[in-house]
């Protein structure tokens, strides 16, 4: 399973945590970039890595920005992909339960370190409770086909 990561200069060294994170956990991971702190656009890098797991080429995503809250808008636009916007380990593990989230997005700017990889683990080791749930997530395949 590999994961598809992104930030903008906002997330860029949380970003690198969590690739560091990923490495010591033997998770096999693509990182589209930013690769610096030089400011640069949130939109572009939400959209690759979006497009990345909604193409299956990636099973899921995390995203970094200052808020988290721009690359979950971006990415969300892309047909197939739930993005969820988590700041606790609560949301993170229902976002993957209840919501089948393919992407997580954190704010560097809102979150430290340490609190940001227990979400990462937990997202991670969460997976789709399906059932009721399913019903949900077909009416939001079903939205995306009529835009």
């Amino acid at each position: 399973m590999k994961i598809a990561l992104g930030s903008d200069h906002g997330g860029f060294n949380l970003k690198e945590e969590i690739k560091k994170w990923l490495e010591e956990k033997g998770y096999s991971y693509e990182d589209y970039g930013t690769f610096c702190t030089d400011s640069c656009d949130y939109p572009d890098f939400a959209l690759t890595v979006a497009q990345a797991v909604a193409s299956g080429v990636c099973a899921q995503g995390i995203l970094v920005c200052g808020t988290g809250i721009g690359v979950s808008i971006v990415a969300n636009k892309v047909p197939g992909i739930r993005a969820a916007l988590c700041h606790d380990s609560f949301s993170a593990r229902a976002s993957r339960e209840h919501n089948d989230a393919n992407i997580l997005t954190l704010g560097e700017r809102v979150i430290g370190r340490g609190l940001a990889l227990e979400i990462v683990e937990v997202w991670l080791g969460a997976s789709f409770c399906g059932g009721r749930h399913q019903l949900r997530i077909d009416k939001i395949a079903a939205l995306e086909n009529k835009a």
